[in-house]
């Protein structure tokens, strides 16, 4: 499949790189480190990022302006995205090739081609192997960019290689990226630093988390509790986690209240969830999964469901 994959990014001149809505660091770190490694080894390619910016993740990078014109004729590759009506494109169709790279459970099978791998620790992981098959067929090198994005993408979807995912291999292409010349202290920095009212926020949430005698823990940030704190919706997105630490904890649900929709983030260390996330139009990994509710009814069905797995 890599052979393939790479004998199809040599037949296109024109190759548009897209991920899904509401980007992690492996999203971007996917999709800039697989246009970076392109541009690297093919000068000539017009190679281009698109998709809404997050600003939280500007210390990595920022996506290209794109139009729908610039998809005739263009190779289409969507890294790190599941289904597609997570695709942060309306035009990804209408290019001349659609091809997936993704380590979610290939759930939809959309594309022209699909190389999906869900043993993978992160999609970073699976462009660094991609990089590995180019090196030895096609003579590809890689540089700095290329180390410096793969590595925080596989970073932040292995927890800081604290996850089950993370495997010998996860560790050995780590050990080959930081060979590379890339400011890893000022990357961590830009991952896990936090504003003061993000760790105040991070406080109100271990005093007011519920947990019962199962371990399925929820809690519910409401756009008044966003507001008290002056937190954005996007930057809760480095709190999913924290509860994890809480001994006994089993699984867990955090709901974040947006203008049309409730955002329901969920985490576990055992049962598994994405299933869970499924039936409210969501998805994910087996112990990380997302969804979206539209009424406090629905979020309190979620966790119905989810102590339902945890006894």
């Amino acid at each position: 499949m890599k052979r393939q994959i790479i004998d199809t990014i040599e037949k296109y001149e024109k190759i548009i790189i897209l991920r899904h809505v509401r980007p992690d660091p492996d999203a971007y770190g996917s999709q800039f480190g697989l246009k970076e490694l392109i541009q690297h080894n093919y000068p000539s390619k017009k190679v281009y990022a698109g998709g809404k910016h997050d600003e939280s993740l500007s210390f990595l990078a920022t996506p290209d302006s794109i139009e729908q014109s610039d998809f005739d004729g263009a190779l289409v590759i969507v890294t790190d995205t599941g289904n597609t009506e997570r695709i942060d494109s309306e035009y990804y169709k209408e290019g001349a090739f659609l091809l997936k790279i993704d380590h979610h459970p290939d759930v939809d099978t959309y594309g022209d081609m699909r190389w999906v791998d869900t043993s993978s620790s992160s999609t970073s992981e699976m462009i660094a192997r991609l990089f590995e098959e180019g090196r030895q067929s096609n003579g590809w090198t890689m540089n700095d960019a290329v180390a410096r994005y793969l590595f925080a993408g596989i970073v932040g979807d292995t927890g800081r290689f604290m996850f089950p995912s993370t495997t010998e291999k996860t560790f050995q292409i780590a050990s080959e990226l930081i060979q590379y010349n890339f400011d890893r202290p000022a990357l961590f920095a830009g991952m896990y630093e936090v504003s003061r009212e993000l760790l105040q926020l991070k406080g109100y949430i271990y005093q007011n988390f519920e947990m019962d005698e199962n371990g399925c823990a929820f809690i519910k940030l409401n756009q008044t509790i966003l507001e008290k704190f002056h937190v954005t919706v996007s930057e809760t997105s480095q709190l999913v986690g924290i509860l994890g630490d809480v001994k006994g904890i089993c699984a867990w649900v955090i709901f974040i209240e947006e203008d049309d929709q409730i955002r329901v983030r969920l985490r576990s260390k055992g049962p598994v969830i994405n299933q869970l996330a499924a039936r409210y139009g969501g998805g994910g990994h087996p112990l990380a999964a997302g969804a979206s509710v539209h009424t406090w009814e629905e979020a309190d069905e979620v966790i119905r469901d989810l102590k339902g797995l945890c006894k």
